[in-house]
């Protein structure tokens, strides 16, 4: 079944194919590999970068692949069959995290952010071993300004997420080409697409990250106040002061 190009469509392409040439996201040649868990972010991420590959002025190839953490009840056949009847080149890769996360994960600690450094771990190996200079994740608007505000509230750090960074094992790019997209245009996009979204089935999986819906309530009550709250949140973030900062790494203060 092909997507629905409708205006809908068309504005996530344009918000995407705007972010690519923005950060030089894509480059002729790259091959790229795009993690798909089965939500809803990764099904549009990967739908509009097979789209855009279709037009765009540069050659790039597209490599699905999810990695499976190996959490019981994980429906993996059901992302199999979306991504094989729809001619993606993909795979499928079995791993031993859930193993590793009951045995080593420190009490307290996130479960969520150990899976995920688990499964960045896996994706690095899978691009080397498919031959992909760069890794596209599905992060959207939301999740950078929602992830600068958790800094600065919890962390004390000031800072969110890159639309493109290079890996520490220096051999890879990762991107993130959704970086101009809402998560409420992603929801629609895949209901109206029917993507078959399914659960990690890991041990949390559906429960409420409390301080994160916090960010996103917040976020909804500003900006009722503030229509554009959320394009002026992702501006700041492009918009960086240096000399307005207290960061020594940043100013000589000895100048002043």
């Amino acid at each position: 079944m092909a997507i629905i190009q409708n205006k809908l469509f068309h504005d996530i392409r344009r918000k995407t194919g705007r972010a690519i040439g923005d950060f030089d996201l894509i480059e002729d040649g790259d091959r790229i590999l795009i993690g798909i868990s089965g939500g809803k972010d990764s099904y549009t991420l990967l739908h509009i970068l097979d789209a855009l590959r279709r037009k765009a002025p540069v050659q790039y190839e597209l490599v699905a692949v999810n990695v499976d953490s190996g959490f019981p009840g994980f429906r993996k056949q059901v992302l199999e069959e979306h991504l094989k009847s729809r001619g993606f080149d993909y795979r499928m890769k079995s791993t031993n995290c859930y193993e590793i996360i009951e045995a080593k994960r420190r009490p307290g600690s996130s479960y969520c952010s150990f899976c995920a450094r688990l499964r960045r771990g896996v994706l690095y190996g899978m691009a080397d071993e498919l031959g992909c200079n760069k890794i596209a994740l599905g992060h959207h608007l939301d999740d950078f300004i929602e992830t600068l505000l958790l800094n600065q509230f919890y962390v004390g750090t000031l800072g969110a997420m890159s639309p493109k960074l290079a890996a520490d094992n220096g051999r890879h790019v990762v991107i993130r080409p959704l970086v101009y997209v809402e998560e409420s245009e992603i929801i629609r996009f895949t209901r109206e697409n029917g993507f078959p979204v399914i659960c990690c089935a890991c041990p949390v999986c559906g429960q409420v990250d409390q301080k994160r819906q916090r960010m996103k309530q917040l976020i909804r009550e500003l900006s009722g106040e503030n229509p554009h709250l959320k394009k002026s949140l992702l501006g700041a973030l492009g918009n960086v002061h240096p000399r307005h900062l207290m960061d020594k790494n940043l100013r000589d203060f000895s100048a002043i």
